[in-house]
């Protein structure tokens, strides 16, 4: 198993996760993080560090967001590592009450 950020990270892309990862998973799109589930271990730390709730263990992401679990895997192939914590946009508290912004990701 690993663990998949959702739909809730877009355009928030807070970096708490990225300071507890033990194995450098995270990696940095343009107005979102994902995890690599090759490189993730499974450790959970990441869960309790997003402030918008965002990661979730692949068995346990919810009906409507299981569509991040391919794309995380997808997406982890092209982005960048990221290995320590930046600032969030300044919009980001914003964007955090926002629901439905799939359409938003960009790759």
């Amino acid at each position: 198993m690993t663990y998949v950020v959702t739909e809730t990270c877009i355009k928030c892309k807070y970096t708490d996760c990225v300071d507890v990862c033990p194995v450098d998973c995270f990696r940095e799109g343009p107005n979102m993080l994902v995890i690599d589930p090759d490189e993730c271990i499974d450790c959970t730390l990441c869960v309790a560090e997003c402030p918008v709730e965002a990661i979730f263990a692949e068995d346990d992401v919810p009906p409507d967001q299981r569509k991040f679990i391919e794309l995380n895997a997808e997406l982890a192939k092209n982005w960048q590592p990221i290995v320590e914590r930046k600032d969030a946009p300044p919009d980001a508290d914003e964007w955090a009450k926002t629901k439905e912004k799939a359409h938003l990701l960009e790759r």
